[in-house]
């Protein structure tokens, strides 16, 4: 999962939050390092992402772009699930999406020592540009897999993926719903076992 889906299944701990954001940018056991609520976010940011990655449902939505994107498939599915849970926000959350991002950025922006460098670093154009916000559009959608793709030096071509989001979109809908509701109890109980 993306960016907005990590943050929503951290429920509403702070630290947990920060964590489960942060989380791909912590190797081996550098969690050990942080305060008790960021570690449990950052091990829950890798259980959700092993039970993502073996998950039927996601495989199904991978296989639509494995022949034109290879092993960058699972990383577009994630950033596509995003925009489906930000389209379809209003079914998940009573806060509306504008101010859950604005109170998420408020959360980084009060939590600066707690953050990695890389994170630091990327904050700027990630609130300039708003991207959580923006992947509730298809454009916001393709200015994302823009970027990634920029990033990874246009090895995969990722911002041409929107092409399939389009020609499969009800199938990725349907996907990502049906596997959004077992993800979230799947989350929920991590969260409570990690917190014991």
């Amino acid at each position: 999962m993306n960016f907005l889906a990590h943050i929503y299944l951290s429920g509403d701990n702070d630290g947990v939050t920060i964590g489960n954001f942060i989380a791909d940018g912590i190797r081996g056991k550098k969690y050990r390092d942080y305060p008790e609520d960021i570690k449990t976010g950052i091990l829950l940011h890798r259980q959700i992402d092993t039970f993502t990655d073996a998950h039927k449902t996601v495989r199904l939505s991978t296989k639509k772009l494995h022949k034109n994107y290879g092993h960058y498939s699972g990383i577009i599915v994630d950033i596509l699930y995003d925009h489906f849970l930000a389209k379809n926000w209003s079914r998940y959350s009573n806060v509306p999406l504008a101010d859950y991002v604005d109170d998420f950025y408020t959360l980084l922006n009060n939590n600066t020592e707690a953050l990695p460098t890389r994170i630091t670093n990327m904050m700027p154009y990630m609130m300039a540009d708003n991207w959580i916000l923006n992947y509730a559009t298809i454009e916001g959608i393709s200015q994302t897999l823009e970027g990634m793709n920029r990033r990874t030096k246009n090895k995969a071509q990722m911002n041409l993926a929107v092409n399939e989001l389009i020609e499969f979109y009800d199938e990725f809908e349907e996907e990502f719903t049906a596997f959004f509701e077992e993800l979230i109890a799947f989350s929920a109980e991590q969260l409570k076992r990690l917190q014991e």
